[in-house]
């Protein structure tokens, strides 16, 4: 058998804070959720997204640390239109996200902005631009 890709897992320092901030980008996560130490969404296409908390991941791997520098993985979401672009930017910044890059009109035909999660992931918010 071949390995098939199937999720991607973010390790969290507080689940309730990443938890609400996908569902500001439309997750469907139950509140139970938060205050569990793993936690999934199977995204359009059957691929999982998966959360973990540093303890969770440490009770495996005692010797874990975060990795240093600057965030290493970025999520990207598309966005029905450069208009929503643009407000998912401004609402998740408004619910204390970090803005990283103000949605500009990229040179590759796209809206795009970056966010960043709670816990320092790049999150790409884009929309194809009119032709």
């Amino acid at each position: 058998m071949t390995a098939r890709f199937n999720a991607i897992g973010l390790v969290v320092a507080d689940m309730a804070a990443s938890l609400a901030f996908y569902r500001g980008l439309g997750l469907d996560l139950p509140a139970e959720a938060d205050t569990q130490p793993h936690a999934e969404a199977t995204l359009p296409g059957g691929t999982r997204l998966m959360w973990d908390t540093v303890e969770t991941v440490r009770s495996f791997d005692p010797e874990w640390t975060p990795p240093a520098g600057s965030h290493r993985v970025s999520l990207a979401f598309l966005c029905d239109s450069p208009a929503e672009v643009d407000k998912t930017y401004r609402d998740l910044v408004a619910a204390g996200a970090r803005g990283e890059k103000e949605p500009w009109d990229a040179v590759w035909g796209q809206r795009y902005a970056v966010v960043l999660d709670p816990d320092g992931n790049g999150v790409d918010l884009f929309a194809p631009l009119p032709s």
